[in-house]
């Protein structure tokens, strides 16, 4: 049977991926770090591999143990990374220089792997096309103003010149599901009678759901080219209201006080914020790198290339995956 490693297994994505390559047939191998929560890693014929991605001749040498024990891997699904960090220079050390050396060592011990899927994110290309209002195309230039960003840029920039490696890069958008705590947040406020939203204009949002992105996973390891990179969406756009809107919907249509907050408070908040969380060395939800994904008026992105290349056909929009991500949170008593 082929095996595929999923680094970043403990995680929203990666914990999917893995579920669904045991469902597949795989040799499944979950990824983790020392410590990290293997909650929703319970499944029968689950392999951990534990990985420490701060030293690369540690990782280089586990991984050829690995080998020697196991047999090579066929295939490398690396969701391992930050999204959130107390230090902004956290993000480029984890997601870009983490990443270098984990494929370093990978190549160094010539492992044939068939294909390295490698997860980042549409805000690589951060605010394009904010006047125009028209989707993002893999012809357009990054131009990431967020550190998280820029980190998963340079990470595509490493592995774009890499003539002799099969990678193939994956950008969704914002991602969610069942097991996800970000857009949770947002079910939270809406409990508690509270909807936020940033900024009075117009937003052009989009959403895929964890089950979609999983699916294109699965397409990416045999269908399309190598050295390729796909962004990932339901297809669909929707108004800055829909997804609460929905979530309410789910929830039985309690009473909301909506607070659209313009942007030059929500700059303000965000700074303070960031600034006190920084001085007690801890992560807060709102901070300056939250604030300008927060302030970005357009996340359209072009999925032809995934629909046609891969066969990539997304099966849930919004209403759908809203409805059983809140059947998930009340299911587990999340609300």
């Amino acid at each position: 049977m082929p095996s595929v490693l999923i680094t970043g297994a403990s995680g929203f994505i990666g914990s999917f991926i893995a579920e669904e390559a045991l469902r597949r047939g795989f040799d499944t191998w979950a990824g983790v770090r020392h410590g990290s929560s293997r909650k929703f890693l319970q499944e029968k014929g689950m392999r951990f591999l534990e990985l420490d991605y701060t030293d690369g001749h540690r990782l280089k040498s586990r991984l050829e143990e690995h080998v020697r024990q196991n047999g090579p891997l066929d295939y490398v699904v690396h969701c391992a990374g930050v999204t959130k960090c107390a230090d902004r220079h956290d993000f480029e050390r984890v997601n870009y220089g983490q990443t270098r050396l984990f494929v370093n060592a990978l190549r160094d011990l010539h492992m044939p792997v068939k294909r390295f899927i490698f997860l980042s994110s549409l805000s690589v290309y951060g605010p394009v096309h904010e006047d125009h209002s028209r989707p993002i195309s893999e012809n357009d230039i990054p131009c990431p103003d967020t550190a998280y960003g820029q980190s998963k840029l340079k990470a595509e920039q490493y592995l774009q010149g890499l003539t002799d490696f099969p990678y193939v890069i994956l950008r969704p958008t914002g991602v969610y599901g069942p097991r996800e705590r970000d857009y949770y947040q947002l079910a939270l406020s809406i409990r508690r009678h509270v909807d936020f939203s940033a900024g009075l204009g117009r937003q052009d949002l989009t959403f895929v759901y964890v089950a979609d992105v999983v699916q294109a996973v699965f397409l990416a390891m045999e269908k399309g080219d190598v050295r390729r990179a796909y962004f990932l969406s339901d297809g669909k756009v929707y108004a800055s209201r829909t997804f609460s809107d929905l979530v309410r919907k789910e929830m039985g249509n309690p009473f909301v006080i909506r607070i659209k907050c313009p942007l030059f408070i929500l700059k303000a908040l965000s700074l303070l914020v960031g600034w006190v969380a920084a001085r007690m060395h801890t992560v807060s939800v709102l901070n300056p790198d939250k604030y300008r994904i927060m302030k970005q008026r357009n996340w359209q992105c072009d999925i032809t290339p995934a629909e046609k290349e891969l066969g990539f056909r997304p099966a849930y929009d919004l209403e759908l995956g809203v409805r059983e991500t809140i059947a998930w949170y009340k299911d587990n008593k999340w609300l």
